[in-house]
């Protein structure tokens, strides 16, 4: 916070708001700078030029000695990044209640970065031993496009140390839910950390809720909602499994539930089931949730990886040789490039860019999945010879996934028995319970007399690497970086929209924007034509955990880096999958 020029303190600050009252809007540039509070450190850092423009972005720091937070608490990583996700909820709702909107345009209004129910290593606000620093914007009040000096004191000066005293001391919050929400981190934390020890890629805990209320609403469904309960096995002759486990936690002690091993798996059951929902568990499970979700024992891999069809998508320079080969008219797949994918081309993209980004879990639902990319049956076989087919279905590829690279599958597969020969696990689901059916699928596989022949050859194929040319994110007017503009599917660089509403695993808005001035710092220091994408990820996510979010700020604008508190910790996969996504995308051989 010392950083910036020191313009005064509280009573100064008031003075001078008061001072502006009814003067051009554009005046209230004059405030930058930071001033000094009885309890704490108010840094105006951007000033809005027209209060229907973005609102002005300000800081607050607090000491720990104002603050008081327990010290165990600040020694410990998780703990710290906990706490903060449970602040900045908790500055929200005190915002919310008081400063409402009033006067014109975004005027009276103190907002904080929105979150989801993912507990995220955010910039919005960051706790250390020293102290707190949150960010926030405000609505500088107006009429019209006059200041209202006498609002904006009230707002800066009376309404801001409110926001602080109630939002941010230790003393003035909930213990027990603070106590709670850094705990239920910590646990979930625990439970990752012994999924590869025991040989698993995800765990569900009995007593979980999967269920969500909508489509648009990651909320729990509270009412009619089954909890998930230990999977029990559908016929007397099914063995007992080891599927059912037992993992320790600091805070909740041994948690049982259901654990999914490595290898091939499959989730099966009628319509309606709880098929889908499960994966949709599962799928979110790379996050650890906020208490009261439901799925806060629900943990997976970090390297899992969600793959659909995307029709339409743009795919530059991916060898999808390993799936789809000798395409007609002589087109290659090896290079395969496309303004205009098909599903099955898509899929096959997407599935070859994960495992070069490196992921080591691979979850599909047949729902969005295309038909022709999963399984070709005994009787498409038949009629249509091998040398006329340049697809080899999934069904062939999976096995070979993980034997030779160690990649796992959890599919959900609904309307083809053919994977039961391949699948190392089968769970199916009966009113959204799961029950153990593995050597049932695999006795019924055995006794098909009409069995399909496997095709696609003895292994899965090679993986190529791509160089990444800078010229692929075109600049900005007068080399400028290009203007950023996100939403939850899909992003703006400059004039190039980025589609990624099939990017199923982002959680909020606020990772979107982290991807994309990612990107940007990608191109300005790792993107040529010597360097890996794979090479390239390793290097952009090390120095964001060296440095945070804010080395990606620092590293655009070294001499005036914008200090936001809207970015959100993103994966490696959703940066290159949005990189992978640019229809302006120029690619290199890696030989």
């Amino acid at each position: 916070m010392r950083a910036a020029k020191l313009r005064g303190n509280q009573q100064l600050l008031r003075q001078r708001l008061e001072s502006l009252e009814g003067r051009s809007y554009r005046e209230y540039k004059s405030l930058k700078g930071l001033y000094e509070f009885s309890e704490f450190e108010l840094s105006i850092d951007y000033v809005q030029g027209d209060p229907f423009a973005s609102p002005s972005r300000i800081r607050v720091w607090i000491s720990q000695q104002v603050a008081e937070f327990p010290t165990h608490w600040l020694i410990d990583y998780a703990a710290q990044i906990a706490i903060a996700d449970y602040l900045t909820r908790q500055v929200a709702q005190v915002a919310q209640v008081l400063a409402p909107k009033s006067g014109s345009g975004k005027s009276g209004e103190i907002a904080i970065a929105p979150t989801s129910q993912a507990i995220l290593r955010r910039t919005a606000i960051w706790i250390t031993t020293e102290g707190i620093e949150a960010r926030l914007t405000v609505g500088l009040p107006a009429w019209g496009r006059r200041i209202a000096g006498n609002a904006a004191a009230k707002l800066l000066c009376e309404i801001i140390p409110q926001l602080v005293s109630q939002g941010l001391k230790y003393k003035s919050l909930e213990a027990k839910a603070l106590t709670r929400h850094v705990q239920t981190f910590q646990d979930a934390e625990a439970l990752r950390s012994q999924l590869e020890p025991n040989g698993l890629v995800a765990f569900i805990a009995a007593g979980a809720c999967l269920p969500r209320r909508s489509g648009v609403d990651e909320r729990s469904l509270t009412q009619d909602a089954d909890p998930f309960v230990l999977p029990i096995e559908s016929l007397s002759s099914e063995p007992q499994t080891d599927s059912c486990i037992t993992l320790q936690t600091p805070h909740s002690g041994p948690v049982k539930g259901l654990g999914i091993p490595a290898g091939v798996t499959l989730i099966v059951g009628g319509g309606y089931h709880g098929k889908s929902t499960l994966l949709k568990a599962i799928e979110q499970g790379i996050y650890n949730h906020v208490p009261g979700d439901g799925r806060e024992q629900v943990v997976t891999h970090s390297a899992a990886v969600k793959l659909r069809a995307e029709d339409g998508r743009s795919v530059v320079g991916v060898d999808i040789s390993s799936v789809i080969d000798h395409l007609p008219k002589g087109r290659r797949s090896d290079w395969f490039t496309t303004t205009n994918a098909s599903g099955s081309t898509s899929q096959a993209a997407g599935l070859v860019e994960a495992i070069a980004a490196g992921a080591k879990v691979i979850l599909i639902d047949e729902d969005t999945a295309a038909t022709n990319f999963m399984i070709r049956d005994r009787n498409m076989q038949t009629l249509i010879a091998k040398e006329k087919e340049p697809i080899t279905p999934f069904v062939d590829k999976v096995r070979q996934l993980y034997e030779d690279y160690d990649i796992s599958t959890i599919l959900v597969m609904g309307g083809s028995g053919d994977y039961f020969s391949v699948a190392d696990t089968v769970i199916a689901m009966e009113d959204y319970q799961p029950r153990m059916v593995t050597q049932r699928a695999k006795a019924i596989a055995q006794a098909d007399p009409m069995q399909r022949r496997t095709e696609g050859g003895q292994g899965f194929g090679k993986i190529n690497q791509r160089a990444i040319l800078p010229e692929s994110i075109p600049s900005g007017k007068a080399d400028r970086l290009p203007k950023i503009k996100v939403h939850r599917h899909g992003l703006m660089l400059g004039y190039e929209p980025i589609d990624l509403s099939a990017i199923e695993q982002i959680a909020e808005t606020n990772q979107v924007r982290a991807i994309a001035q990612a990107m940007l710092y990608a191109q300005r220091y790792y993107f040529d034509e010597k360097t890996s994408l794979g090479q390239i990820l390793d290097s952009v996510m090390s120095d964001i955990a060296r440095g945070g979010l804010d080395s990606l700020a620092t590293g655009l604008s070294p001499d005036r880096p914008i200090m936001s508190g809207d970015l959100a910790e993103f994966r490696r996969f959703e940066l290159a999958a949005a990189i992978n996504r640019l229809r302006t995308l120029k690619v290199g051989s890696i030989s």
